[in-house]
């Protein structure tokens, strides 16, 4: 049975994440310091002290997922995952775990990620919603149909359960349409933008030049990649897939599903929060999950 180790992504944030790391653990302690240094601001006092608001900027909320998850995988002795995947930004922490990305080079992209999508929703106001209780192809099918408005799958994140991005009257329409089609629910998300959607096309520019300049090492073992849920190991096309993710949908539910096809069983998420465990079982009843938090 081979172990599998994930990664969160944005969203599973919350004020005092990484505290008990920092101040029981002095390696961790350094990390975070370290990290305070390399972006110019303490986010240590954001994460431990500041409000869910303040975590909410996409600016701040990517740099501290990814910190708290990579400080507590590399302060955690005996760890080797068989393979490794991450939840959009949970990629760069899994891009960590597998050694293709040091902590400092793996840091500075996703603080240049984060700035360019923040930039990049400024530019176009739009949003994403949760689309519960409908099969991928229905929905799939209602969002082909509005053409005049930008408009597509986002996040696959398990079977029944999928989020949709785009401009603000798009994803309005799309609600509309896709309850009438028999969705249980379809809910606006307080997000700051059409996240895997076209219109972060701005930020995937931005992103290929930092990332084509970043040098990415060979991999300890795979990673499953959010743009088509397949295995890589060479860099080259490691890099390719992370640009692509940005204007790509995070392809979750067919990632676990190829995990485990490839014999994974035990599945373990490092970092803030429990969410990809729930979205795990929801897809792969029977594999172990657990949580690094």
């Amino acid at each position: 049975m081979k172990h599998a180790y994930i990664f969160p992504g944005q969203g599973a944030q919350f004020s005092g994440m990484g505290k008990n790391l920092y101040e029981t653990n002095s390696l961790a302690k350094e990390y975070f310091e370290q990290a305070n240094e390399i972006l110019g601001f303490r986010i240590t006092d954001i994460m431990f002290e500041g409000s869910d608001e303040d975590l909410k900027q996409t600016k701040v909320t990517q740099p501290a997922v990814f910190l708290h998850s990579v400080v507590r995988f590399e302060t955690t002795p005996g760890l080797k995952p068989d393979m490794v995947a991450g939840h959009s930004l949970g990629e760069f922490s899994a891009l960590v775990a597998n050694r293709v990305l040091s902590f400092e080079d793996g840091l500075k992209l996703v603080a240049k990620r984060a700035a360019a999508m923040q930039k990049a929703c400024e530019i176009n106001p739009s949003t994403m919603a949760a689309v519960l209780g409908l099969e991928d192809a229905v929905i799939e099918n209602v969002l082909a149909e509005i053409t005049d408005e930008i408009v597509v799958a986002a996040n696959y994140n398990s079977p029944g359960q999928l989020v949709i991005s785009g401009s603000v009257a798009g994803i309005n329409i799309a609600c509309e349409k896709l309850k009438a089609a028999g969705a249980k629910r379809a809910l606006v998300l307080q997000v700051g933008g059409a996240f895997h959607s076209p219109l972060m096309a701005p930020a995937k520019e931005e992103l290929q030049e930092a990332i084509m300049a970043t040098h990415f090492n060979n991999p300890t073992c795979p990673i499953y990649q959010n743009v088509d849920a397949h295995p890589y190991i060479d860099p080259g096309m490691i890099k390719q897939n992370l640009i692509n993710q940005l204007t790509a949908p995070v392809r979750w539910t067919q990632t676990i599903q190829k995990m485990v096809e490839n014999g994974a069983g035990r599945f373990t998420e490092v970092g803030p929060g429990n969410v990809l465990q729930g979205l795990v079982k929801k897809i792969a009843r029977e594999v172990e999950t657990e949580g690094l938090s």
